[in-house]
């Protein structure tokens, strides 16, 4: 019997914790999910995917229904995996244009480690990082092209309205960034 959530009316990160125990459920197999919105939709379907699941969405009359398929897996130990956290546009205290210029080296220093991170999480008023005016856009679009998956926190965007301004990568939510954040090294600049 296929698994049904029904997360239409609520706000995130509840449809994304709705699915997350429906999968926990269910060793393989499928679950519908319903949401009402777009960011519920897109975060849905961002958490099923990192989970390793596959994804098929239909919008439907202002919902989208979406079929998320469960395999059974082989847990996988990342124990060098490590994720950067990003909380501010400069690097340390002190002087602020020299906190810029440290934070530009500590970027492009990124893509030369022989180990690339498996994300880097932009939080508070790091977000500014990905958004237009920033320096180091083009360094973040390289460490994307390199597999590292670049992560602003939506509410932090919003808090300074800068969300149409994102550049590069991908708005994500506080339980996707706080779950990544429990499952892997991190590293807090």
């Amino acid at each position: 019997m296929e698994k049904i959530v029904d997360a239409r009316g609520k706000n995130c990160p509840i449809p994304v914790i709705m699915t997350k125990k429906a999968l926990e459920e269910i060793e393989e197999g499928k679950i519908l999910v319903m949401v009402d919105n777009e960011t519920a939709k897109e975060n849905v379907s961002k958490y099923a995917k990192n989970a390793g699941c596959e994804v098929a969405v239909e919008a439907k009359e202002g919902e989208f229904h979406m079929n998320i398929y469960k395999k059974k897996t082989v847990i996988n130990e990342k124990s060098d995996s490590y994720i950067v956290v990003i909380t501010s546009d400069k690097f340390g205290e002190g002087d602020e244009k020299l906190g810029k210029i440290l934070m530009k080296s500590f970027i492009i220093s990124l893509k030369e480690q022989n180990k690339k991170p498996e994300g880097i999480i932009f939080i508070n008023n790091g977000v500014k990082l990905t958004t237009e005016g920033s320096e180091v856009i083009e360094d973040l679009k390289e460490l994307m092209g390199m597999g590292v998956d670049i992560i602003s926190c939506g509410t932090c965007l919003d808090f300074y309205g800068v969300k149409e301004k994102l550049l590069v990568g991908s708005v994500s939510n506080m339980y996707s960034i706080a779950e990544k954040m429990t499952t892997l090294r991190v590293v807090k600049v």
